[in-house]
C-alpha cells in the first residue's frame, strides 16, 4: 500500500535517500545526493522541506518531488518515481497534493524548468495541467570564439555581485530567467561567482559573472547596458579567454533575456532546450 508525506526540516536525510533510490537511475551520471549537497540548495535555490514529498511502498522511498519556493512562486526542482513503480498515478499525485497546499499557503504560481528530451517528465507536467510558457535554451561558446573590438575610452574591472547589485544592476525582480539564475540565486552563490565588467568613467557598460565548471565556465549572468551590437561583451568574453578558459556554457536562457541573434553574435550556439511549465495552485 503506498503512502504520502510532506517533509520538515528534520528529514533530510529521508529526502537524500529518497532522490538517490528514484531520481538517480534516470540521471546516472550525476553524482550521488548527499546532506551536503542537498543542504546547499535550500541556500542556493531556497528549497523548502515543507515543500517536499517523499512517496512510499511500506518503508521504501518510490516517489519524491523537491520544492524550492520565493514570493514569485514555487519551482518543482526535481520529480521523479521509482522505474519499478512508473504509470501508477504517483507523480500526478506528488504534484496535486502540493498544489492543493499551495492554494492555501501560497504563492499560487507553480514552475518547473524540465529538459525537452525527457518526454515522460513534459508528459506529466502536460497532464497536470501545466502549460508550457516558453522555451529555455543551453548555449555553448566554444573555440577560440571572436576576439572583441578595442574600445577607447573604457577599460575592464573586476566586479562582484555586491557591486552590480550596489548599482542596481543585478536585474528587475521581474526580469525572465531560469530559476538557477535569478538575483536571489546569485546573491546566495555569489562568493562562488568570479565577474568582470566594462566601464567607462561615469559606469558600468556590461557585465558578466561566471563560475568555473570542470570544463570552462558557466555563464550565470551576462549583461549589456548599452546597445552596441555586442561589442562590449565580446571584449569581456574575450578578456576571460585570454586567461585561459577556453569553452562557455550559458544555461537555460529565457528567449525574453537575450536575441538568439545576439547570442549568435558572440559566438555561442543552442545545445540543448527546456520547456518552462507554469501552473496556478488549486485545490483538488
Amino acid at each position: 500500500m503506498s503512502s504520502y508525506r510532506f517533509c520538515r526540516t528534520d528529514d533530510i536525510g529521508m529526502l537524500v535517500d529518497a532522490l538517490n533510490r528514484c531520481w538517480s537511475p534516470y540521471f546516472p551520471g550525476e553524482p550521488p545526493v548527499t546532506p551536503e549537497t542537498f543542504k546547499r540548495s535550500i541556500r542556493d535555490l531556497q528549497v523548502w522541506c515543507s515543500s517536499c514529498m517523499v512517496a512510499f511502498s511500506g518503508s521504501d522511498p518510490i516517489g519524491v518531488l523537491i520544492g524550492a519556493k520565493r514570493p514569485s512562486g514555487t519551482l518543482i526542482h526535481k520529480i521523479a518515481v521509482h522505474p519499478d513503480h512508473r504509470r501508477q498515478g504517483h507523480g500526478r499525485h506528488l504534484l496535486t497534493s502540493l498544489s492543493s497546499k499551495l492554494s492555501i499557503l501560497g504563492p499560487p504560481r507553480m514552475v518547473a524548468e524540465v529538459p525537452e528530451s525527457f518526454a515522460p517528465a513534459c508528459g506529466l507536467f502536460s497532464a497536470s495541467g501545466y502549460v508550457a510558457e516558453a522555451l529555455l535554451t543551453d548555449y555553448v561558446l566554444d573555440g577560440d570564439g571572436t576576439d572583441g573590438p578595442l574600445l577607447e575610452g573604457f577599460f575592464t574591472i573586476p566586479v562582484t555581485v555586491d557591486d552590480l547589485a550596489a548599482n542596481d544592476l543585478l536585474g528587475e525582480p521581474d526580469r525572465q530567467v531560469c530559476w538557477e539564475r535569478s538575483a536571489e540565486t546569485l546573491i546566495a552563490r555569489k562568493g562562488d561567482l568570479a565577474g568582470l565588467a566594462v566601464a567607462s568613467d561615469e559606469r558600468i557598460e556590461a557585465s558578466i559573472l561566471y563560475r568555473e565548471a570542470r570544463v570552462g565556465a558557466e555563464v550565470v549572468s551576462l549583461q549589456s547596458f548599452i546597445e552596441d551590437g555586442g561589442g562590449r561583451l565580446k571584449l569581456l568574453l574575450s578578456r576571460i579567454r585570454a586567461g585561459g578558459v577556453r569553452m562557455f556554457r550559458f544555461p537555460k536562457v529565457h528567449p525574453a533575456e537575450m536575441s538568439t541573434e545576439l547570442l549568435e553574435t558572440l559566438g555561442f550556439h543552442p545545445a540543448a532546450g527546456y520547456r518552462l511549465y507554469a501552473a496556478r495552485a488549486r485545490a483538488e
